[in-house]
C-alpha cells in the first residue's frame, strides 16, 4: 500500500471536514449533508480503483 493513498485520504476528510463545518454554520445543512456525501463518494472510487488493482495483481500472480 502506498503511503500517498493514505494521505489522498486523509486530506479529502479534513476538507469535507472543514467545508461540512462552514455550511452547517451558515445554515446550509442540506449542503452540508451533500458535501460529506460527495467526499465519500470520491473516496471510495479511489479505494475501488486500488482493490481493482490489487485483484489484478493477485490474479496475475497466481495465473487466474
Amino acid at each position: 500500500m502506498d503511503v500517498d493513498l493514505i494521505f489522498k485520504v486523509a486530506a479529502i476528510g479534513i476538507i469535507v471536514a472543514v467545508l461540512n463545518q462552514v455550511l452547517i454554520r451558515s445554515g446550509r445543512e442540506e449542503q452540508a449533508m451533500l458535501t460529506t456525501l460527495a467526499g465519500l463518494i470520491v473516496v471510495l472510487m479511489i479505494i475501488i480503483n486500488e482493490i481493482s488493482y490489487l485483484f489484478d495483481t493477485a490474479k496475475s500472480v497466481f495465473g487466474f
